[in-house]
């Protein structure tokens, strides 16, 4: 989808060799609290959750992509441009709490995508291993000079339910959530119905990382989405979540690195869903 000229998984080697170099932004999407205990020097903190720069909620929904004017806004104003180079940098929690955290690098990381912004990648392992390492970490903050984002929106990368609704038996409909979820074993917080979309499949999200929140092998995760979504990589796929943070690290991985070329991301997630549809309790097959 993107013309890429880095890699969309970046190594902690990687960052440290060229983080001084024009043109690469750095966005640490941490909590400020952990961004002011230290942070990679010249590091930007734009903290993601699911009412900041990054995503708005309502009274019915949580997390969604925001307004074009708005997100245009906050990249100019943080320096961002569409040519610029951009690494996202999170936290990782720590086992068995979910990986929540790296779902919001690849969230972030989706929307400067579709905003317009070629170049983006996340830092593997985030800033627990860029620590772990020994690596230079400070407290100062960078000056930012702010001027107009000028980018294109592109549009196909969020649907709706109705969009949803139209392509259930065509698309492939890929659920990021813990299988438990997924089964209807436990019921999805967001969405108060057991169960998941109907025809949609199981892939959970949290399996792509290891513990230490580096990806598993591109290997392993070609064979993980070839097992569940098949290996035609221009069928039309939508993922969705509970609300959109593993959506988009599905879809990160999907077109970003197995070079997945129709990938959508169901915004309104499980949560929209069932406030007007029913639920499945088994997997649909073809």
């Amino acid at each position: 989808m993107t013309r890429q000229t880095i890699d969309p998984i970046v190594s902690t080697d990687w960052l440290a060799a060229r983080r001084a170099g024009g043109g690469l932004v750095i966005i640490d999407v941490r909590e400020p609290h952990l961004y002011a205990a230290g942070h990679i020097p010249g590091a930007i903190s734009m903290p993601f959750s699911p009412v900041s720069d990054w995503a708005t909620s309502t009274d019915e929904l949580m997390m969604e992509v925001p307004e074009t004017a708005d997100l245009f806004k906050v990249m100019g104003d943080s320096g961002i441009a569409a040519d610029s180079r951009v690494v996202v940098v999170t936290t990782v929690d720590k086992p068995p709490a979910p990986p929540y955290s790296l779902s919001d690098a690849t969230r972030v990381a989706a929307t400067l995508i579709y905003a317009g912004v070629d170049n983006v990648a996340v830092l593997d392992g985030g800033h627990p291993k860029w620590e772990r390492e020994g690596r230079e970490t400070n407290g100062e903050i960078p000056e930012v000079v702010r001027a107009d984002y000028h980018g294109t929106a592109r549009s196909e990368i969020f649907v709706s339910t109705e969009y949803v609704k139209s392509r259930i038996g065509s698309a492939v409909l890929l659920d990021g959530r813990d299988t438990h979820e997924y089964f209807g074993v436990a019921v999805c917080p967001f969405a108060g119905k057991a169960g998941h979309i109907p025809s949609a499949r199981s892939l959970p999200a949290a399996w792509m990382w290891d513990a230490d929140g580096t990806y598993r092998p591109i290997e392993m995760l070609r064979q993980m989405a070839a097992g569940v979504a098949g290996a035609d990589r221009g069928h039309e796929i939508v993922t969705y979540c509970g609300v959109g943070g593993y959506a988009s690290s599905l879809w990160f991985v999907l077109t970003q690195v197995l070079g997945y070329t129709n990938v959508k991301i169901y915004d309104g997630a499980a949560e929209a869903w069932a406030h007007e549809n029913e639920m499945a309790l088994f997997s649909w097959t073809s």
